[in-house]
């Protein structure tokens, strides 16, 4: 679900490539499936002139409208509603912290060498992938290319995933992301879910995110590319969790989590 704020580094680029695209008759966006084929093949053409190849071309024309992902988008915010200790309920708070210091134990050297990496500590990580796929039990299944696409084609926010939908042409262009991989509804990928944008700027390695070590290691880059201070409290460093999430109860919540999961 971190998808609420992981767009905010694209705006500027979003912006230049929407204004690109305005000034040669910009992708018509849609409020149903009914105008979908006709608007892929608009945006086969911005996605050309931004750089997307034969392969990402190919897993455009092959995307389908993900009524799925409509409908969970307009559901929600209601998964971060109420108090910060209600939501930690829902998500099963006390479960995430057990196993969190259980692996960042049998994973010690893992941790140790991404923090001397990048500084950033093991429990805030262990909270964030305990958060967001049961570490690693549910990846999902919906169609990532069909996802990022139909939300980059639907009218209620298409400048937030603009800059996501080229990305993820780019991914299958580079073999990091196939025309039939599957992730969460919103068009997230691997451990901790990054949407594909992100993937381009913070992945690591081989941007497979759906290895651990890999997704973990590219989170913490994510965070210290957002302003993680090595060594400072999880107080301090809400700036760079709300780079992950813009929701104040998500944010609260992996602090509480990843400040139990370090002290054990």
């Amino acid at each position: 679900m971190a998808f609420l704020a992981k767009g905010k580094i694209f705006a500027a680029a979003a912006s230049m490539m929407l204004a690109a695209a305005t000034g040669a008759q910009a992708a018509q966006c849609g409020n149903t499936g009914a105008g979908f084929e006709a608007w892929k093949a608009e945006f086969a053409a911005e996605a050309k002139a931004n750089g997307v190849g034969s392969k990402g071309l190919a897993a455009l024309a092959n995307a389908r409208y993900a009524t799925k992902t409509i409908s969970a988008d307009r559901a929600i915010h209601k998964a971060f509603s109420g108090s910060v200790d209600a939501f930690m309920k829902r998500r099963g708070a006390s479960a995430i912290i057990s196993k969190g210091r259980s692996l960042r134990k049998s994973n010690a050297a893992l941790f140790d060498k991404i923090e001397r990496t990048y500084g950033v500590p093991p429990g805030v990580l262990l909270a964030i992938w305990g958060m967001e796929t049961g570490f690693g039990s549910y990846l999902g299944k919906q169609n990532t290319v069909s996802a990022i696409l139909t939300l980059t084609y639907d009218c209620r926010r298409p400048e937030f995933f603009y800059p996501h939908g080229v990305a993820a042409l780019k991914l299958v262009d580079r073999g990091a992301l196939s025309a039939s991989s599957v992730g969460a509804m919103h068009g997230e990928i691997g451990h901790t879910q990054f949407l594909p944008g992100n993937v381009l700027k913070y992945g690591v390695g081989n941007r497979n995110l759906r290895d651990k070590s890999t997704a973990l290691a590219s989170t913490a880059n994510f965070l210290k590319g957002h302003g993680w201070r090595a060594g400072a409290s999880y107080e301090a460093n809400m700036g760079a969790i709300a780079g992950w999430n813009s929701a104040s109860v998500y944010q609260q919540a992996i602090a509480r989590m990843a400040t139990a999961i370090d002290a054990d």
